[in-house]
C-alpha cells in the first residue's frame, strides 16, 4: 500500500455477492425477449458481446448488442425484472469474506461505497436482501455517477460524495476486467482483481490488476489491515 486507503469502491455481483450466473442467465433470458434465441443469426456473437462486458452498465451493453434504443430499453426492463425474481427467490448471497470486510474496513475509518451496472432500483433490491445497508455509506449505480464502467466515473464518484483526498487513498476491488481498469483510469491507489466471479486470472493481469485476489478478504492486509 503506498498510501493510507480512507475510500473503498467495491463491486456487487461476482465480488461481493454470490452471482452463480445468475446475472447472465438475466441477460439471456432478456436477449431471449428481444428475438436472439439459441441458434439464431446473432445470438452467438451477442452472447459474446454480453460475457466481455460483464460490470458494465447493462442498458449500455444492450445498445451495443441490439443496436437500438427502444430495443435496448425493453431488453433492460426484461433483465430488471428476471433478475428481480432471482433476488426475491433468495437466489443472491453474500459471498465468503464479504461481510467481515465490509465490517473491518468500516471500523478501521475507510468509507464504503458498493458499485454496480445494475439500475439504482435492483442495486437497492440486492442491498434490501442481504440487509447490508447498515454495512455501507454509499451505493452507486452508472445513473448516479454519468458512464459505467470501464469509465472511472464510478470510483470517483464514490470518492468524492465520500469526502476522501486524493486518488491514492481510493481503493478499487471487481472481479471484471472492466472494474479493474475503472479504477486504473480513476488513478486510485490500489486496484485490485477478485477471482470469486467472471473474470479469470489471466484476464485480470491482462486488464492490468495490481493485484489479483482469491476472494475479496485478501483485500484487507493491501489495506495495511489484518483482517
Amino acid at each position: 500500500m503506498t498510501a493510507t486507503i480512507t475510500v473503498a469502491c467495491l463491486d456487487m455481483a461476482g465480488t461481493t455477492v454470490s452471482d452463480d450466473g445468475s446475472v447472465m442467465t438475466a441477460f439471456r433470458a432478456a436477449l431471449e425477449q428481444a428475438g436472439l434465441t439459441p441458434g439464431s443469426p446473432g445470438y452467438a456473437s451477442a452472447d459474446e458481446v454480453v460475457r466481455a462486458a460483464m460490470g458494465q452498465s447493462k442498458i449500455d451493453v444492450f445498445r451495443r448488442v441490439l443496436g437500438d434504443d427502444a430495443a435496448a430499453a425493453a431488453a433492460n426492463d426484461a433483465f430488471e425484472r428476471h433478475y428481480a425474481r432471482i433476488v426475491s427467490a433468495g437466489g443472491i448471497a453474500p459471498l465468503p469474506g464479504a461481510v467481515r470486510t465490509l465490517t473491518a474496513l468500516r471500523a478501521a475509518g475507510v468509507r464504503i461505497c458498493l458499485a454496480t451496472g445494475f439500475s439504482p432500483a435492483t442495486r437497492t433490491a440486492v442491498l434490501d436482501a442481504l440487509a447490508w445497508h447498515s454495512l455501507i455509506d454509499l451505493a452507486l449505480s452508472p445513473a448516479d455517477a454519468g458512464r459505467g464502467r470501464p469509465w472511472p466515473d464510478l470510483p470517483l464518484t464514490a470518492l468524492i460524495r465520500l469526502g476522501g483526498g486524493s486518488v491514492r487513498e481510493l481503493a478499487v476491488a471487481g472481479d471484471t476486467p472492466s472494474d479493474v481498469e475503472s479504477g486504473l483510469r480513476a488513478g486510485a491507489g490500489l486496484v485490485a482483481g477478485v477471482l470469486t466471479g467472471s473474470g479469470t486470472r489471466d484476464q485480470l493481469a491482462r486488464a492490468g490488476a495490481p493485484h489479483v485476489l482469491e476472494t475479496i478478504a485478501d483485500l484487507l492486509p493491501l489495506a495495511g489491515l489484518d483482517g
